[in-house]
């Protein structure tokens, strides 16, 4: 339910407008180096700071409290907290029977019987994904590969030098865009993965979809390959480590990493909380009426979410990583 991986395990707590959120990460091995200023880094990449952004500011402060000992990793589970600053939680008073258009708030209210901290979001929160960067980074430092992010693409924008304007523009108008973020992770060995429900396809959708907002993951050429032949779309290998002249399978053959670079391209759909007056359903009155969203949003959450997946995907890899090494190991003690 709040839990990912077998040998790199992470278990997310917390919601937006609580005191703390935090992550517990168990099966990182002991002798690591934890460098608390590339997490730091990482959690800035996933701040606010830009136009089309949120204008809620919190510091990201983190706390690690357990797991790591002058700088390295003891083997025990990793705790790391991180305090809930700067809220407002009178913007979502309205929300709670007049739930968002296109947001978690109309199914929550029914999953948990009106139970649920529904201000912020709750635990569907984009807040969530601050721990995930956290456990990201963390992973990073396990797995020797070389991690990369792009956005492609912000609405019907492409030229990334026009981000501003762009976006202003959509504030302007109080309303939001999505965006097409392009994944790449390069010196993978060949192999990480297994066949059927494991594939690295399987479990890096799976993360990745977990992850507020996507929509949409495709690997390599994806939907792009519909007019393709497979004697144009088939990777050609050139050399007895499996390079290949195209890459248009993004890196993963048969379930299987296969020593290309990783590609993989995800879709963030507009934010749903937008300044633009909606009609939508109020449980209360029982009948449709104007909604006003309060509360401060990005335009455009794809603008801050490129660390989010890339340390999203790093989770991923690192818990196939370190099976690999576990079946390696036992291989070499027949």
């Amino acid at each position: 339910m709040n839990s990912f991986g077998q040998r790199f395990t992470i278990t997310l707590y917390g919601e937006s407008h609580q005191a703390q959120i935090g992550v517990v990460i168990d099966g990182v091995p002991p002798g690591i180096t934890i460098d608390e200023t590339k997490i730091s880094d990482d959690l800035k990449r996933r701040n606010p700071h830009a136009i089309g952004t949120t204008p809620r500011k919190e510091k990201d402060h983190f706390t690690i409290t357990s797991g790591v000992f002058l700088g390295k990793t003891t083997g025990s589970p990793i705790h790391v907290s991180i305090p809930n600053l700067d809220i407002q939680s009178k913007d979502y008073t309205n929300l709670k029977y007049q739930p968002r258009p296109g947001h978690s708030d109309f199914v929550a209210y029914h999953k948990y019987g009106g139970f649920n901290d529904f201000r912020g979001g709750g635990r569907f929160s984009g807040r969530l994904t601050a721990p995930i960067v956290i456990a990201g980074s963390i992973a990073k430092m396990i797995v020797p590969f070389r991690f990369s992010h792009r956005i492609k693409q912000l609405g019907s924008l492409t030229d990334m030098a026009k981000i501003d304007d762009y976006l202003q523009m959509i504030h302007d108008e109080g309303d939001s865009v999505g965006g097409i973020i392009e994944l790449k992770v390069e010196d993978i060995p060949i192999g990480l993965g297994e066949p059927m429900f494991e594939k690295v396809e399987s479990k890096a959708a799976q993360m990745l979809f977990s992850i507020p907002a996507v929509k949409g993951v495709q690997f390599g050429l994806g939907f792009a390959g519909i007019d393709r032949k497979g004697s144009e779309f088939n990777d050609r290998i050139v050399d007895a480590k499996g390079k290949t002249k195209t890459n248009f399978s993004g890196g993963v053959s048969g379930g299987l990493t296969n020593g290309n670079p990783l590609l993989i391209d995800v879709f963030i759909k507009p934010t749903s909380s937008i300044k633009k007056p909606q009609e939508t359903f109020n449980l209360h009155k029982n009948t449709i009426t104007p909604l006003t969203i309060e509360g401060r949003h990005d335009v455009a959450i794809a603008r801050r979410a490129p660390i989010v997946l890339e340390n999203a995907l790093a989770i991923v890899l690192a818990d196939l990583y370190l099976i690999e090494l576990g079946n390696q190991a036992y291989f070499k003690q027949r």
